[in-house]
């Protein structure tokens, strides 16, 4: 007896995450009247925070649908900006995003980060506690039923990354207001509010200054600023109108 088969249509945006032979058109697929489409979809390798709808014969469906023998399936990206329900938008990254988190922050976007390994479990747990949507690009992690939601880093590149970011999520973008070490927001401080944390030369230089709510760091227009001001500039130019 032949088994039941379907034919799937992924998007060109989500062609990456499958095989070489599945990237154009339709192709078709076994599948055992149980699994889930889902499950399906995530067996051929694109998580479903990439996913934005199913479409089942010209009608969106649930990921609990269970594929019948013929169906044809069109697998969606999601839509951008997307909108992420139910709390205050706001990220968790994993060990491997520590520069894209510190430029995140630098924005005022509210970016919680692990500098260490915790484990994938320990990462979705956190995600679900805090309703933070969890950046990493591990598939794998992605794929953890835990998550409260998540979404996968395209580029290995900084600049590439933060762009990738802002123009799927379109957080409110506040520079200057938050701590890159800790994430905890920034206050106006004296120099004697921070003098203890200011070389001889710095004490000399400069005259104003923040500090970190959370942590006490203090902050001071340096020799790093206008590399910071350029990222923050860019940012804010191409992506500081939605909010």
């Amino acid at each position: 007896m032949t088994a039941p088969e379907i034919h799937v249509d992924v998007a060109p945006e989500l062609a990456l995450f499958v095989p070489h032979a599945r990237r154009h058109g339709s192709t078709a697929l076994a599948v055992d009247g149980v699994s889930t489409l889902g499950h399906v979809v995530e067996s051929l390798g694109v998580p479903l925070t990439e996913v934005g709808a199913l479409v089942v014969d010209g009608c969106r469906v649930p990921v609990g649908h269970v594929p019948a023998d013929g169906e044809s399936v069109s697998v969606r990206p999601v839509t951008r900006p997307q909108r992420v329900p139910g709390a205050p938008l706001r990220f968790l990254l994993d060990v491997h995003l520590g520069t894209l988190a510190r430029r995140l922050r630098l924005l005022g976007v509210d970016t919680a980060y692990e500098s260490t390994d915790i484990g994938d479990p320990a990462l979705a747990a956190r995600s679900a506690a805090e309703q933070r949507v969890l950046l990493s690009r591990d598939r794998g992690l992605l794929r953890r039923r835990e998550l409260w939601a998540g979404a996968f880093v395209y580029s290995t590149r900084p600049d590439d990354q933060l762009d990738d970011v802002l123009d799927r999520f379109r957080p409110e973008l506040r520079p200057w207001t938050r701590c890159t070490a800790c994430n905890g927001l920034l206050r106006e401080a004296t120099k004697e509010e921070v003098a203890d944390q200011l070389a001889q030369g710095t004490h000399r230089a400069y005259d104003v200054f923040a500090q970190c709510g959370s942590c006490g760091r203090a902050y001071w227009k340096g020799a790093h600023h206008d590399q910071l001001e350029a990222i923050v500039e860019r940012a804010v130019t191409k992506h500081g109108d939605h909010g």
